[in-house]
């Protein structure tokens, strides 16, 4: 699992914020000895995502837990089935509940959504990709339910890949002087990528030798015209109000790239729930 240090971080903050000096309620009820088995059940169809992370949540709580997955991470699921079994004290089941239910419900969600945009795509030579448009602290999860539901993922952060936008062109006096200032400071090899608006800044970039042109929220047309000019000497990622009734037009135009903000910044959570026997 990638971004382990990130993972666990997150684990223990949800942990304090939820569980801290302990669950008063459950431990004023159940004995410490008694152990259970429960079942998670998909309440809607869509895509799995978060296992793997909730059982890394179980076994905080509980080492010798029986964690019985009846699908993995990426399956599609339907509404009724069973996708998780658990065999725990039934104080570990109660602590992990509500922290593995919501990471595997805003998980699910995340990839049910990105699955049907790659739908839209199929056929196409076209890839989803995200953004950073993600709750904070959680882009790791975020980025891993992507990837689940078919998608791909863009830079993690601002260290990792150069992404020259409107306000670093002001600043630098145009795209040029931006590509060449952050020449002069980044690893050989990260890959550069310039935001464009119109088929002059397009060229610009292309002379530049970015990697990676950005058409934002240009018209249909006009991405078409870009990506004839580019030719294949950079990659084209198409950016700005990526709806699912877009995609098939846009990927049309011949871009390697649709990039979706949508995927992760307004997340509806897949129906799980989850009942101790």
């Amino acid at each position: 699992m990638e971004y382990e240090n990130l993972i666990d971080r997150l684990i223990d903050l949800a942990i304090e914020e939820d569980i801290a000096t302990g669950d008063v309620t459950t431990e004023s009820i159940i004995p410490a000895h008694s152990r259970a088995v429960a079942e998670m059940k998909m309440k809607a169809d869509g895509v799995i995502s978060g296992l793997e992370v909730a059982r890394r949540v179980y076994e905080r709580f509980e080492k010798d837990i029986v964690w019985d997955a009846k699908v993995k991470d990426g399956d599609r699921v339907k509404r009724g089935d069973v996708i998780l079994r658990i065999e725990a004290s039934y104080r570990c089941l109660l602590l992990g509940e509500r922290l593995s239910l919501n990471i595997l419900q805003r998980m699910a969600g995340i990839a049910t959504e990105t699955a049907r945009y790659v739908a839209e795509l199929a056929g196409t030579h076209t890839q989803l990709l995200d953004t950073r448009k993600t709750a904070p602290g959680m882009r790791v999860l975020d980025k891993m339910a992507v990837k689940d539901g078919g998608g791909m993922n863009h830079r993690m952060g601002l260290y990792d890949m150069v992404m020259i936008k409107d306000n670093h062109i002001k600043v630098a006096g145009g795209i040029t002087q931006a590509v060449n200032a952050v020449r002069a400071h980044i690893p050989a090899g990260m890959k550069i990528e310039v935001e464009t608006t119109n088929l002059e800044e397009v060229r610009e970039a292309l002379a530049t030798g970015a990697d990676i042109i950005m058409l934002d929220n240009m018209d249909t047309a006009s991405m078409a015209e870009a990506v004839k000019l580019i030719g294949g000497r950079a990659k084209t990622e198409a950016s700005g109000n990526m709806s699912i009734p877009r995609l098939k037009e846009v990927a049309a135009t011949g871009v390697d790239y649709i990039s979706v903000g949508a995927l992760t910044h307004s997340v509806t959570a897949l129906d799980i729930s989850m009942l101790i026997r």
